[in-house]
Formats: structure tokens, sequence, C-alpha cells
């Protein structure tokens, strides 16, 4: 009796589902293009370990050489005690950090150390891809965010050790002017690249700047749309024109795909995946879905208002039993079958094998990816 009334419960509420498209801000579905952040990288060393440190060869030669520069001439074997580590230090120069500007750092590892913990890196200089120093960290401590406790017989560590990272631990000494405005035919335009590629949603873009800018904006292709600026928007203005065609609210069209992560048993649905007639059976369980046309005579009293009409009633049950697949002729959302299922306590591991079967049998009207 308790399993029913959970049935019951969730077809009532699977009733009233209705798939809606949120308005989002042209700014969070796009990047302008030009506008993008460019990778810093140096190998550095982190001094002050309490006996935590590297154990190898390459870290005690990269002191030696900075000591040497000092002008203190010893060697690598000389210098012991397990209290330096050598590091990768990594950073994003962003496209509008300029010259005297900080960024934050982050410190890994990469050679046997323990941990980081109390350890402050030596300034250490930052390259780009192209070989050329942008950034130069300066001589800070790490934040860990956790901690390691050890005696004689026991250690107590908490989160990872051998990473850590330096808020505003770098000053920009090279900065990389980001281009986002060309200038075609003495004509300037600005592209906005979509990050999930779309006809729809980049029409819907293009018509939604097209009513402030009129005849401003249109779709190049799938995933880009061009923005030519209006003459009488100026240089100087330049900021405020992409503020406000980027504030533009448009709906976005969300593609018909199922994802599932076998492992972790995750399964993924988009608003618009749809099941054709099909009739289910995975173990005990079986699914029916099941179209009722019925009468709607709305009445007010006093009043001749209302309008009679038949509209469609559609059911949803699940059966714990030993049964036969009845066919039906009825589309209903991977939504409310999922929901349904998961009220009488059908695992993941059954909901990706139904799906998978409904795929294999053509009744899954959506792109099936499995990670």
């Amino acid at each position: 009796m308790i399993k029913k009334m959970r049935i019951i419960i969730a077809v009532s509420l699977l009733a009233g589902f209705v798939p809606f498209a949120a308005a989002e801000r042209v700014k969070d579905i796009v990047e302008i293009q030009g506008i993008r952040s460019n990778p810093l990288s140096g190998v550095g060393l982190v001094v002050g370990l309490s006996g935590t440190g590297d154990s190898t060869m390459p870290s005690q030669q990269m002191l030696t050489n900075i000591l040497r520069r000092s002008g203190l001439v010893l060697t690598p074997d000389q210098l012991k005690g397990g209290n330096i580590a050598i590091v990768m230090v990594t950073a994003e120069l962003g496209a509008f950090s300029r010259e005297g500007s900080r960024i934050d750092v982050d410190v890994s590892s990469i050679g046997d150390a323990k941990s980081l913990q109390g350890g402050i890196l030596m300034a250490t200089a930052m390259e780009g891809l192209d070989g050329q120093i942008y950034a130069v960290t300066m001589a800070a401590g790490l934040s860990l965010g956790g901690w390691t406790a050890s005696g004689e017989k026991a250690t107590i560590t908490k989160n990872h050790q051998t990473v850590g990272r330096i808020p505003n631990g770098a000053i920009v000494e090279k900065e990389e002017i980001a281009n986002f405005i060309d200038v075609i035919a003495g004509r300037r335009i600005l592209t906005l690249n979509l990050r999930n590629n779309d006809f729809t949603t980049a029409q819907r873009i293009s018509k939604g700047i097209n009513e402030v800018y009129a005849a401003s904006c249109v779709v190049a292709d799938a995933g880009t749309i061009k923005v030519v600026v209006p003459t009488q928007v100026t240089d100087a203005d330049i900021a405020g024109f992409i503020d406000r065609i980027t504030n533009v609210e448009v709906a976005v069209d969300m593609p018909a795909v199922v994802v599932i992560n076998e492992k972790t048993g995750t399964i993924v649905v988009g608003q618009n995946v749809g099941i054709s007639a099909v009739a289910i059976s995975q173990g005990s369980l079986v699914v029916k879905i099941k179209e009722t046309p019925i009468v709607s005579q709305p009445t007010a009293p006093f009043s001749d208002a209302g309008e009679t009409k038949v509209v469609q009633e559609t059911a949803v049950s699940i059966e714990e039993k030993e049964g036969f697949l009845i066919p039906v002729a009825k589309t209903v959302t991977v939504a409310e079958l999922a929901r349904t299922l998961n009220a009488i306590g059908a695992t993941p591991r059954d909901l990706i094998a139904i799906f998978n079967a409904l795929k294999k049998a053509g009744a899954l009207q959506a792109r099936l990816e499995i990670m």
C-alpha cells in the first residue's frame, strides 16, 4: 500500500511538468573573440621546509646555482637536510593584466617532497609559450589550505600538502594586450563565439542585439555572431557598447542529449529529450504509458464563459511484478520517466540499462553520450 501511494504522488507531480527555456544574458553564453588569458609557467624552489622537502639531486643542484649567483660556491653534495623542494610555478596572465599588476600563482611539487607546509617560494621568472618572461613571483609563503602533524609512529594530514597557492604572488612585467575589435573595410567588427554551438540560439542572440542596435548583427555560423559597431559609438564608448549588447537576454535552445557516466552512475537528461511509443520492462519493473482523451467543460456560476474541449490525460505507472509489455502511442519526456522510476527506487544502473535499450530500439529521440 505504501509503495502504491508513492507511485500516485510521483505521477501527480509529473502531470504538471512543463519544460520551459529560461532567458540567459548574452555575456553568460558567449566568449568575445580576442579576449583570453595566456598560461605562464616556471620552475622554482621552495625553501624553509622542516625535513619534508626533496631528497633528490635536482633541487640541490638548483639551490647550488642560486647560491653561486650570490658568490657562494658549493657543490650539491654539500647541501643536505630535506628543507628545499623543486616546484612548478603556474599562473594565468589575464587579457587585461597590465604591467605592475599582480596575479595569483599556483605551486606544485615535482620532486619527492612530502609537504610544502611552511615553505617560502623564491623569486621565479614565469615565461609564456613564446619563451618570453611575462611575470616574476615574489618571495612569499604558500597557502596550502591544510596541515600535517606527525609523531614517531603516526601522521595526520588534512588536504593535499604538495600543492599550494600564493594570492597576488606574481608581478606582471610584460602585458599581452587583447585585441577584440577587427577593422574590415573601415568598419569595426566585434565577434561573439557561442560556448555551445547552436543555430537557434545564435539567431536569437542576433535578433536580440538588432532590437537594441538595428541591422548591426548577423549570424556567421552556429557558433559565431558578427556585430558591427555603429558609427555613432565612439572608441571611448566601446566598453559601454559591449555592456549593452551582452546584457541582452535570450532563451537558450538546449539540444536533445542524454549523458551517462557509468563509472559514477550519473545521468544528465536534457529537457527536450523525448521517448517515442514504447513499452519497457526492466527486471521486475513494468512501465506503462497511456494517453486517454477526456472532455473538459469549465463552468462559471451565472456566466456563459468556458469552452468545451477534448484534452489528453497522460498516465505513467510502474509496477514491480512479472508482467507483459503493453504497446502505447504516446511520447513522454525522459525526465518524466526518470522521476517516476526514481520514485519507486529504481537504481541509476537500472536507468542506464533502460536508456541504452531505448536508444537501441530507436525510441530515444536524443543523442546518447557515454562518458
